[in-house]
């Protein structure tokens, strides 16, 4: 048995694959399997929360498609026709346990601001509450690259923390993690616990999807990731265990455990290496990349060789070496315009042009989060 112990919020998140048919139609006993379940949690006095995929593929169902179409505004129609009918299905098996459902549908704009969070946790809390269960999905209606978090894996694994969950499940079409990709070697073995994510644990996966999901191994390594740095444990377990989802919670074997780390970031470098979106870059000198190789240390303008990208003063910025790769992010005291007419000059120099504050610099050492191993990819583009 795992010590699960005083687990009292749980997020589930469920696949496309695991909540549709081969013909994209809604797969009816899943949805009983999920009611059921969340019934007995909550009847044992913990709070529980759903992230759903299933919008398109449910939409192109009900609008005759065979596969996915990649005209965006298409695939919009799909989402905006099978969140409805999603809804729908989950309501109709809900009112058989007596439970109350509430609706939220978000894109990573909704994270980018720490005020709209704190609205979102508001709102999250209100509901619990008030005994409903929140079911979210990217709302991919009105999704568009810039703003959509792309999958609903990464999803899970960015609200959990904000709704003070103990624990996040996310079932798919797969047993855990496992050494290889158990389909192509025969030797592959699965691990039951992970203490760290580091590059053995990266090395590991792959980025294949389904034909109806748009997250593979990766995104589920991702959203481990973000949850654990956050102190949330997580699972990754096979939806066919989904009528074992209380047993999952009070410690049974099952699928691969990802274990929580606490107080290795505070929230504000989560929220900047996770949620917030880089609105720009700068370079940085042999000197600054020494320098925060070691430490924090504010950026002054004699370190900066060069400003991608055009900003307001308090954007989020990476700091790049002259290799391009990135070292930080940090928020900036300057807009772009103020960065590129003193980069380069001494803080007298500086001050002259600008009025800049030698000892604050353009991004201060308290303003910035390095990254470290674990901080990869996705999170710092």
């Amino acid at each position: 048995m795992r010590n699960l112990s005083n687990i009292k919020r749980i997020m589930i998140k469920i696949g496309s694959s695991s909540l549709v048919r081969d013909d994209y139609s809604l797969n009816e006993p899943v949805f009983v399997k999920i009611m059921q379940q969340f019934q007995k949690l909550k009847e044992n006095g913990m709070d529980v929360a759903l992230v759903t995929s299933g919008a398109i593929a449910v939409g192109m169902h009900e609008l005759g498609l065979s596969k996915k179409p990649r005209d965006m505004a298409l695939k919009q129609a799909c989402a905006a026709v099978g969140q409805a009918k999603l809804m729908e299905a989950y309501n109709k098996v809900a009112e058989i346990y007596n439970l109350k459902l509430g609706q939220i549908l978000l894109n990573h704009d909704d994270f980018q601001f720490r005020k709209r969070m704190l609205y979102l946790s508001n709102t999250l809390d209100a509901m619990f509450k008030n005994n409903i269960i929140p079911i979210i999905n990217e709302n991919d209606a009105l999704a568009v690259e810039e703003i959509k978090v792309g999958d609903n894996d990464t999803l899970a694994g960015l609200i959990s923390p904000m709704m003070d969950c103990d624990l996040l499940i996310l079932f798919s079409d797969i047993n855990g993690l496992y050494t290889k990709n158990p389909k192509i070697y025969s030797d592959a073995e699965m691990i039951k616990e992970v203490d760290k994510i580091d590059s053995t644990i990266l090395s590991m996966v792959s980025g294949a999807t389904s034909n109806v999901g748009t997250g593979g191994m990766e995104t589920k390594i991702d959203a481990a990731l973000i949850a654990t740095m956050a102190g949330v444990n997580m699972i990754i377990c096979n939806s066919f265990e989904l009528d074992r989802l209380y047993d999952i919670v009070k410690g049974e074997e099952i699928g691969t455990l990802f274990k929580a780390k606490y107080h290795e970031i505070s929230s504000r470098e989560h929220w900047m290496i996770f949620k917030a979106n880089s609105q720009g870059a700068i370079l940085v000198d042999k000197g600054v990349e020494k320098a925060l190789s070691e430490r924090k240390v504010s950026i002054l303008p004699k370190g900066i060789l060069n400003v991608k990208g055009e900003f307001l003063s308090g954007a989020i910025l990476d700091i790049l070496s002259m290799d391009g790769i990135v070292l930080a992010k940090g928020i900036s005291n300057y807009s772009s315009k103020e960065i590129e007419s003193i980069l380069g000059l001494s803080s007298k120099e500086a001050e002259g042009l600008i009025g800049f504050k030698p000892k604050k610099g353009v991004i201060y050492a308290d303003d910035m989060v390095i990254l470290k191993e674990g901080y990869y990819g996705r999170f710092v583009k």
